[in-house]
């Protein structure tokens, strides 16, 4: 259905591919559904004065390339769904640090200290940083070091018991208060 709505709304392709790094700093490709316009990153000059944070990170609201069914996607975390088969290939768990972008794992090591130590466990759908009120909070150093922290505190902690706490909390998040997830 929502790939069918994404094609039909905005054509082809219904997945957006980007390099992610996972466990002991391997590169792979996370999958989600496509959120922007065809064409988005070539618009980034174009919206650039308009950026809100500094450093490789780019963030606008009410960012114009993201589409209608692509602001739902977002608010409802559907666009996550196909990191499923990240999931299933073993590049990803369910939960565990979410991976981030080789350009920013780079500058988060050089300035974070004991970053790359959240390395050491599979990259996750959701973790203990996102049902804490962290989720996609990498615009400045300081909310990623905060990330860190919950991450680092999830490996030191970890248990099927911590797993199981973080899947039901992201799943209530996700139905029944999609503005604090």
């Amino acid at each position: 259905g929502i790939a069918v709505a994404i094609r039909v709304q905005n054509g082809s392709p219904v997945l957006f591919r980007q390099t992610r790094v996972g466990l002991h700093g391997r590169q792979f490709e996370v999958l989600k559904f496509r959120t922007m316009q065809v064409g988005a990153h070539e618009r980034l000059a174009e919206l650039a004065r308009d950026n809100e944070i500094n450093g490789p990170a780019f963030k606008v609201t009410n960012d114009p390339r993201v589409t209608p069914i692509g602001r739902w996607l977002r608010r409802t975390s559907l666009d996550e769904l196909p990191q499923l088969w990240n999931v299933l290939r073993g590049q990803m768990s369910l939960v565990g640090p979410r991976p981030e972008r080789p350009v920013y794992v780079m500058e988060f090591s050089e300035k974070i200290p004991r970053y790359m130590e959240r390395h050491r466990e599979k990259a996750g759908m959701t973790g203990w940083a996102q049902v804490n009120g962290l989720r996609g909070e990498t615009e400045t150093i300081d909310k990623m070091a905060a990330r860190v922290e919950y991450d680092l505190e999830y490996l030191r902690n970890w248990s099927l018991a911590l797993d199981l706490q973080i899947i039901l909390r992201t799943v209530r998040l996700v139905v029944f208060d999609r503005h604090a997830y």
